[in-house]
């Protein structure tokens, strides 16, 4: 057991050592598109940390992650779009401004996700199972349809974030700048992770995934374990889509739909359900395969499919599993 739990701590140092260090060689050589890429595996490795959250630890597959994804993009859209056109965003009962200022922008980002996953989660998990799965699919759908009928803010066509928003004391147009505050939340995304895993909520939440009647024996409620854990798993997403705003300078309808619940679940499988930096390994992995299969063949999802079946057939605990073996609770 020990050799296992060194093996993967092992791994999971690589994989940081090495996420950080491809974005510093890059810029160090006049490259800095490949630090864009660290950037874009830092982001949505932390999705993925948020739903590997809600299924790993709390068994609740959630299909419907791209819409916390995508309020959170949406929110850092809305505020620099306000903000640069000099309109508020709301005028009553209180008139609010737009900003450009990135720790109030993810403020607002986690409060938002956190309040759709409170009423999400509320309906939802008074079903489990395939029920679970497409009511949490529904719900992203109707935010996705909510999007495309606003006109103001771009509708089926998007919002454009023309200037970068800014935190203080740090030039976030820098390549590196930026990557390191998205590395430095994807750090702390798998901190949460890491503390409520060996916390007794955390014990309180895996026993709601094993076995949710042992759980109400013992005089703990399932269903605000559940609805706690949920919210957290959508507040780390939420995050995530507030930095991918910003990384592509725009946000559109793409960012909440099914599509895009599918591939940060696809992070989480392909890394391992439950591992720590079982998301962290997926997202790289599936970046690459879009990098340098896409740079052959538009077809490059079809052998993403086949990598993502020889996952689920003979790598049960994803790469991470195949590399340090089964975790403790497999």
């Amino acid at each position: 057991m020990a050799d296992r739990m060194t093996r993967e701590t092992w791994l999971n140092a690589v994989l940081m050592v090495s996420l950080l260090a491809v974005p510093v060689i890059a810029v160090q050589l006049d490259e800095p598109f490949y630090a864009n890429l660290a950037s874009r595996v830092a982001i949505l490795a932390l999705a993925g940390v948020g739903l590997n959250l809600a299924i790993g630890l709390g068994g609740l597959v959630s299909f419907g992650h791209a819409a916390f994804f995508g309020l959170g993009g949406y929110v850092a859209g809305i505020a620099a779009f306000h903000a640069l056109n000099y309109t508020p965003v709301l005028t009553w009962p209180v008139e609010i401004s737009g900003t450009t200022s990135m720790p109030v922008i993810w403020l607002v980002a986690l409060a938002i996700s956190a309040l759709a996953a409170l009423v999400i989660g509320a309906f939802s998990l008074r079903t489990t199972g395939v029920y679970f799965i497409m009511i949490t699919l529904a719900f992203a759908q109707m935010v996705y349809f909510m999007a495309i009928s606003i006109p103001a803010y771009g509708g089926e066509d998007g919002l454009p974030i023309y200037v970068r928003n800014t935190f203080p004391g740090l030039d976030t147009y820098d390549t590196l700048t930026f990557f390191l505050l998205c590395y430095g939340a994807l750090a702390l995304g798998l901190l949460v992770y890491w503390r409520i895993a060996v916390s007794r909520f955390g014990a309180a939440l895996s026993m709601a995934r094993m076995n949710e009647t042992r759980l109400a024996t013992a005089g703990i409620a399932p269903f605000p374990v559940k609805l706690t854990g949920f919210v957290i798993s959508a507040v780390l997403t939420g995050m995530a889509g507030a930095l991918y705003a910003d990384l592509n300078g725009f946000v559109g309808p793409s960012m909440l739909s099914w599509h895009r619940s599918g591939e940060i679940m696809i992070f989480v499988i392909l890394g391992g359900v439950g591992r720590l930096f079982g998301p962290v390994a997926g997202a790289a992995l599936f970046v690459l395969a879009e990098f340098f299969i896409g740079g052959l063949t538009d077809r490059w999802q079809l052998f993403l499919g086949l990598l993502l079946l020889g996952v689920v057939l003979f790598a049960r605990g994803g790469l991470v599993g195949l590399i340090a073996g089964r975790a403790r609770h497999d």
